[in-house]
């Protein structure tokens, strides 16, 4: 009973007992909520609105502060906070740290690439806006989890005068690859030198308004791409050539200009577990790509704006894969584009699943949203650009075979010191929440999670020897470092990607 009861608040508890008037009925409702999905409010953001949320290596999670939702104008501070769970683990009653500022550096940036390195940094680069000024502006920053502060300014790639909204992706071997939003150029990130070189030739036509999908390792690492300008066709990258080729033809076009003179835009692709990439349209329409075979097929049309706007679709707007395999997206009327409400499904491989939407769905347009993996359970993080923060909780479960398994782990540990740990698939099934150019929020990355006398930890993790998804029965490494003091004694870790976690392994604190 414990574990339904802390998956709702205090207010619901009462609203429920005030409606049913007694405890038995009370207790039916508890598990009943628990039971299906639902969303749960986190600590309200400190900021003025809470934009890009991405996963630190630490457990915590770093959210762009914005100045309204996207909707209506709102842009980058330069401000960012990071939420931290409580100490059991929980999100929905964690804290906010923050907040730290890249503004000094003379970058507020909204709409831009992001990335978390697999030594932990988090590489923010480009922007579509500049403190509220539409430029594409080359600039970048990293943030150190570590120190908690922005500690570098980046240059762009030489010769380049754009980046704006460019899509990125962590490849396998653990290199940050970039586009240019304006062009087909890309380039590669030397972390240790901070510098960049060229990549990517073959490019069909511009990384503008594009996405970029990590594909499984059994399939090469490839990387898909759905492209917005010519025509029906979609690209793959081969890493061990560094070059570009079509990848075949969608079986309907799912690109969108929305009415406007613009580039059409296009929703967010994410890999699910069975090798499928499912790829949401902007005129309603969606596809599926079979990363074995290659082939595309025509997936389910998202159902009538549920106002009776219109088509709903996801004219840009985020996604994320839950746990059991599911597609959780959030869509909205598409005749016109960028208007409220909001509607969200489950795609579930076949056909959509109508959920509930967060408290601020009838204010919100698909662009609004950003959706963030948390390891708590899969659960996902949805921001807004309000101080709305809320956490969807689903109902289904993993595979077994899906989670991570630790073949090798420290039996003892000390405060300070930093150990190695092996295992298979430590970074997950898939990239796990999806936008495209706008924002990205991968989290296919191992995480520790400690449990010593009744409390929860995260320890920072790094050194990932892979970025790979679906690795199967590669053994891969990474490590951790314990960096404060959490007591002595028996304790128990579990290593953590995409939110499903590997058995425990138990180990001693000295």
């Amino acid at each position: 009973m414990k574990g339904c009861q802390d998956q709702i608040t205090q207010q619901r508890n009462r609203e429920i007992f005030q409606r049913c008037g007694s405890l038995l009925v009370l207790l039916l409702a508890w598990c009943g909520v628990a039971s299906a999905q639902h969303w749960v409010a986190a600590t309200p953001f400190p900021g003025s609105g809470a934009g890009t949320a991405i996963l630190l290596t630490n457990g915590g999670v770093l959210v762009e502060e914005v100045s309204g939702p996207s909707a209506s104008g709102g842009s980058g501070t330069g401000n960012w906070y990071v939420l931290f769970p409580d100490a059991t683990g929980n999100y929905s009653a964690g804290s906010w740290g923050g907040p730290v500022s890249s503004a000094s550096f003379g970058y507020a940036p909204h709409y831009f690439g992001s990335a978390v390195l697999p030594d932990g940094r988090v590489v923010i680069m480009g922007g579509e806006y500049n403190f509220g000024v539409l430029d594409d502006t080359t600039l970048g920053a990293i943030f150190d989890p570590n120190s908690g502060t922005f500690t570098f300014v980046l240059s762009p790639p030489a010769g380049w005068s754009t980046i704006g909204d460019g899509p990125t992706v962590v490849r396998a071997n653990g290199r940050l690859m970039i586009g240019d939003c304006c062009s087909k150029k890309q380039a590669l990130f030397d972390a240790k030198t901070l510098t960049w070189s060229s990549t990517g030739g073959g490019k069909a036509d511009n990384n503008s308004e594009e996405g970029w999908t990590l594909l499984p390792a059994s399939t090469g690492n490839e990387v898909l791409t759905v492209d917005t300008q010519n025509g029906t066709e979609s690209e793959l990258f081969d890493p061990s050539t560094a070059t570009w080729s079509l990848a075949g033809k969608l079986p309907l076009g799912i690109a969108y200009n929305c009415g406007k003179h613009i580039v059409p835009e296009l929703g967010p692709a994410v890999l699910r577990p069975n090798g499928t990439v499912f790829v949401a349209g902007a005129n309603g329409e969606t596809a599926i790509y079979n990363s074995s075979t290659k082939k595309w097929s025509k997936g389910p049309i998202f159902p009538p704006n549920s106002a009776g706007l219109g088509q709903d679709g996801v004219a840009d707007g985020p996604a994320a894969l839950l746990p059991d395999g599911n597609v959780l997206v959030q869509a909205s009327n598409i005749n016109p584009c960028f208007i409220p409400p909001s509607d969200y499904f489950e795609f579930n491989g076949s056909k959509f699943i109508a959920v509930p939407g967060p408290p601020n769905a009838p204010n919100e347009a698909s662009f609004d949203g950003r959706m963030l993996v948390l390891p708590s359970g899969g659960h996902i993080l949805h921001t807004d650009g309000t101080t709305d923060v809320e956490i969807y909780v689903p109902k289904g479960s993993a595979k077994s075979s899906w989670a991570p398994t630790i073949t090798s782990f420290p039996t003892t540990i000390t405060e300070g010191k930093t150990y190695t740990f092996k295992g298979t698939q430590l970074n997950g099934m898939s990239q796990g929440a999806a936008y495209g150019d706008d924002a990205q929020m991968a989290t296919n990355f191992p995480l520790v999670r400690l449990s010593i006398g009744g409390f929860t930890y995260y320890l920072p993790t790094k050194n990932f020897s892979s970025m790979g998804v679906q690795t199967g029965t590669t053994v891969v490494s990474a490590q951790f470092t314990l960096p404060f003091f959490v007591g002595k004694g028996p304790a128990t870790a579990v290593v953590v990607a995409n939110g499903i976690a590997s058995s425990s392994v138990s180990l001693t604190v000295k």
